[in-house]
């Protein structure tokens, strides 16, 4: 049985009452899940709050929000998976954060996903952070802040299908999923935005010395 029928056989599985089932399949996409967590988490939550806590609270509300998921079985169970993640993740921020909450840069819709500022600082803080020694911390501050700026010129969506194929590895017909977008679109989108991704990175100073 091949990865494809097998995950298809525990969804029916799943739309037949079976929570072990549906326990198999979270479990398979945990480790994907994980790189989402760990990419998108508000760096002010690192050391209080880790990629395994939010996962375990996800898993939860998985379970009892399941029937939304059965009312069309026929979508990407990863991508529903994805989103219950994600807003798992808006309630930790806002519950550990108490009044300081992600600032507006780092917002998440439940209908349009990350915010196009909040994508950019992820973006920003992974690709920055081989710089971690102090005599780096000046240089990391100075490219940061460049990086945000030339991140922020490009185009919102080529941006967003930067994040979701080059950091959270999804693959293209996921992406053009959660975006909205054809295959084709997603496809062309990321070429597009991982040459000018490169285009960026090679413009800054002493970027690509580090």
């Amino acid at each position: 049985m091949s990865q494809t029928e097998h995950e298809r056989e525990l969804i029916d599985r799943v739309v037949n009452g079976d929570e072990n089932a549906l326990a198999e399949l979270f479990s398979k996409h945990r480790d994907r899940l994980w790189r989402m967590v760990n990419f998108r988490m508000d760096p002010r939550l690192h050391g209080r709050v880790d990629a395994d806590d939010v996962l375990q609270e996800a898993w939860l509300s998985v379970v009892q929000r399941i029937d939304h998921f059965l009312s069309d079985a026929s979508r990407s169970i990863f991508v529903w998976f994805r989103l219950i993640t994600g807003q798992t993740m808006i309630d930790i921020h806002r519950r550990h954060l108490g009044t300081q909450k992600r600032n507006a840069a780092m917002e998440f819709s439940i209908n349009r996903g990350w915010s196009s500022e909040s994508t950019s600082f992820s973006l920003s803080f992974h690709l920055l952070g081989h710089l971690t020694s102090p005599t780096q911390a000046a240089l990391r501050e100075e490219l940061s802040e460049q990086l945000k700026a030339a991140l922020a010129s490009m185009n919102e969506i080529d941006r967003e299908v930067l994040a979701l194929r080059h950091f959270e590895q999804l693959s293209n017909r996921e992406t053009a999923q959660i975006l909205g977008i054809s295959d084709q679109a997603a496809s062309d989108r990321y070429m597009r935005a991982l040459g000018r991704l490169k285009g960026v990175l090679s413009a800054l100073p002493g970027f690509l010395d580090q």
